[in-house]
């Protein structure tokens, strides 16, 4: 918290943001389950939805979760070395995607494998030990750089009418849809995430708005297609490509909205 925000709010302690345990403990229970079981456990990631805004809430993934035997944050990922990296980046777009101000542990960035060793530094080497690492950091540093330019991303964090679910009750297929936007309502982001491998195709997703879409930011799942150049994209269990979910918004030139369709 900056020193100014206290000082704007006379009478206030400056304690202005609640770290969201909860959150936290419920998004790590469902991204540790095998794909297959997710949509048992769809109310891990809506139930935060109840109780969001009565608090100044910051979603973490913090130290207590990568120390004293509770493995890095890609170690609680299911699945093999693909996989388990793909699952981190999937984790990472829906907390930042997500309405709350962001705390990531350093190194999670990275997707280290080894628990956090406060006597050491961040496990640089391990972008020039493999692909999954050096894609798993691009994939944050292209996610903050599209949020930041994205105010529907961040100003409507903390107001009721920055976030409002397209869908949250596909549980059967593990998809979750909705909008953010700024408190005045501007700039719509349409989220769409696929929370599985399994390709859906012709999927309909209803929006609150029609008109022409800009070509926002696509958020890529490397669980759902490979990244490295001369590899095949990877198949689901019935053989078809994966197709990643998308981060639509509406051109600025029409009116205020945004949307896209996940397959």
């Amino acid at each position: 918290m900056a020193a100014g925000d206290a000082a704007a709010l006379p009478g206030r302690s400056g304690l202005l943001f609640q770290v969201n345990m909860g959150w936290m403990h419920d998004t790590l229970a469902y991204f540790s389950r095998d794909p297959i079981y997710r949509k048992y456990h769809q109310n891990d990631l809506t139930f935060a939805t109840l109780y969001q805004h009565t608090e100044n809430f910051i979603l973490p993934f913090s130290h207590d979760e990568v120390v004293h035997g509770k493995g890095s944050l890609a170690g609680k990922m299911p699945g093999d070395d693909w996989q388990k990296f793909a699952n981190l980046r999937a984790m990472l777009a829906y907390q930042w995607l997500f309405p709350g101000k962001k705390l990531l542990m350093m190194g999670s960035e990275l997707g280290q494998t080894s628990e956090w060793n406060a006597n050491a530094s961040v496990d640089w080497a391990l972008l020039e030990q493999g692909p999954y690492h050096c894609a798993c950091g691009n994939w944050c540093a292209t996610s903050i750089s599209c949020i930041s330019a994205s105010p529907a991303l961040f100003e409507g964090d903390y107001d009721t009418a920055g976030f409002f679910w397209l869908d949250c009750a596909d549980a059967e297929h593990s998809v979750l849809s909705f909008i953010r936007q700024t408190p005045e309502g501007g700039g719509r982001v349409a989220v769409i995430l696929n929370l599985t491998p399994q390709v859906h195709a012709g999927y309909r997703i209803g929006l609150p708005a029609g008109g022409p879409l800009a070509g926002g930011a696509e958020y890529r799942r490397a669980n759902l297609r490979r990244e490295q150049p001369g590899e095949p994209g990877r198949r689901d269990r019935g053989g078809a490509t994966v197709a990643p979910p998308t981060l639509l918004r509406r051109s600025q030139a029409a009116a205020a909205g945004g949307g896209g369709a996940a397959g």
